[in-house]
């Protein structure tokens, strides 16, 4: 999926720019009812953006080229296996796209379940065995199933009203304190910094909500693929990446697309895009998500 990072860069990007192309045309917001509107479209706006452009964006990141016709076995055995699976789940086959790195991961992305893309690293490939290669595609086919994209930019898009909304309303009362009239270009001047900062707090606090939600479908997508090729397939393959992930770097910018999602143990875990591994084994050993 068109994971967390660049997705919440994105969404912070697009809020900004918004906000500077306000303060620029000189619009100001009178009304609750009308700052309201504006929160909305602008919010649901930079959400839409970041789902649209996650292909491309993707492609960029790991400069990949989707592969239409194999060129050998292996790309022909993997064909097969999204083909396979994707009639199972009833859905489009994604895109497929192998990219050189020495770090094991896979990660799926695109706006809707019938227009997605699966990438996946020369590294796995290369160290994992047939079984848990596939448990990993089916993990990123259960992503698209389970239409976790769409439901991230449905959750984004309602906290970024959120952020907006109050940003504005707090940036309001803060710049009209002990300002005359006379002061209206120091009292705009105040509100923009302020709204902007504001901006930023609460999109940081706003995206603990987004990262919880990226935690939870770690464990869905896990016990989608578990249905599909196993427990066992897939509770091996997540030990392989525990063995592995320690041993390969990936570039922090797109980490949080993976299956491994890989992170600093120097943040809390309500600030990590995936649950860790060992929480995700133990899962699908208690089946507390195969129901």
């Amino acid at each position: 999926m068109f994971r967390i990072i660049i997705f919440l860069i994105t969404n912070i990007a697009v809020i900004i720019v918004f906000s500077l192309v306000l303060y620029i045309l000189g619009i100001s917001i009178h009304t609750i009812y009308n700052l309201l509107l504006i929160a909305i479209i602008f919010g649901f706006s930079g959400s839409l953006i970041s789902l649209y452009m996650s292909k491309y964006i993707a492609l960029q990141l790991i400069d990949g080229e989707i592969i239409k016709k194999p060129k050998n076995d292996i790309e022909y055995w993997l064909l097969e296996i999204i083909n396979n699976q994707s009639r199972i789940l009833n859905i489009k086959n994604p895109e497929l796209v192998i990219y050189n790195s020495s770090d094991l991961n896979a990660f799926t992305t695109g706006a809707t379940r019938q227009s997605s893309l699966l990438a996946i690293s020369t590294a796995l490939i290369k160290n994992m065995n047939k079984n848990e290669i596939q448990a990993v595609i089916a993990h990123e086919m259960s992503h698209i199933t389970n239409g976790d994209m769409v439901t991230m930019t449905l959750i984004q898009g309602i906290t970024n009203t959120f952020v907006i909304f109050l940003s504005r309303i707090a940036a309001q009362l803060f710049s009209s304190i002990n300002l005359d009239d006379d002061n209206k270009n120091s009292n705009q001047n105040i509100y923009f910094i302020t709204s902007v900062i504001l901006e930023l707090i609460f999109g940081i606090l706003a995206n603990i909500v987004v990262l919880w939600f990226s935690r939870k479908r770690e464990f869905y997508a896990d016990a989608g693929a578990a249905k599909l090729v196993g427990v066992n397939n897939m509770i091996t393959a997540l030990n392989k990446l525990k063995i592995n992930y320690s041993k390969f770097d990936i570039d922090n910018t797109i980490s949080s697309f993976c299956i491994n999602g890989k992170y600093s143990y120097n943040f809390s875990e309500l600030f990590m895009s995936h649950p860790t591994l060992e929480k995700r084994i133990q899962a699908l050993i208690n089946g507390t998500y195969l129901n």
